[in-house]
């Protein structure tokens, strides 16, 4: 794998279309340059948070709460896992706890991604985090160490 251009590509979701749009163009990729890829999700603990600090779900349920998180991402995981177009594939998955940035630039680093492939928004648009810190996507391109590709949402026409 070693002369390969892009031995390990990772491609974080977050389940929205264009973190499933960018899911369809890492498998076109890691079909052209026989890469491993490698599905990232990570349950983010700081918006269980948030909604803990605002009497909207209640702290004792926490544990409860991520527990059904991950389910719900294994299960989603494994239906996109499932599409024909990973038929053959070599792919993993990856399910994690904590900020996304921080856990998929850890990922692509530890992991030694050689391409992160990520939607370019996500299911948080409009937050005003966004507009002070950035979205994760400009994060991960400052912070991952590797080549990272933005996708779009994918327009119909």
């Amino acid at each position: 794998m070693a002369d390969r251009l892009f031995p390990r590509i990772m491609v974080p979701v977050d389940f929205s279309a264009c973190s499933e749009e960018a899911f369809r163009i890492a498998l076109s990729l890691a079909r052209v340059f026989q890469s491993e890829l490698l599905l990232v999700h990570v349950v983010d603990t700081k918006s269980l948070a948030a909604l803990n600090a605002l009497g909207l779900a209640v702290p004792t349920e926490e544990a409860h709460q991520k527990k059904r998180l991950r389910h719900h991402a294994r299960l989603n995981a494994r239906r996109l896992m499932s599409r024909p177009a990973a038929k053959g594939m070599a792919i993993r998955r990856r399910v994690s706890e904590g900020s996304p940035f921080v856990e998929i630039a850890r990922t692509a680093r530890t992991d030694r991604t050689s391409l992160v492939v990520m939607g370019s928004y996500g299911g948080q648009v409009g937050n005003v985090e966004k507009i002070f810190f950035g979205s994760t996507a400009e994060r991960i391109v400052r912070t991952a160490g590797c080549p990272v590709l933005t996708v779009p949402l994918k327009v119909s026409s």
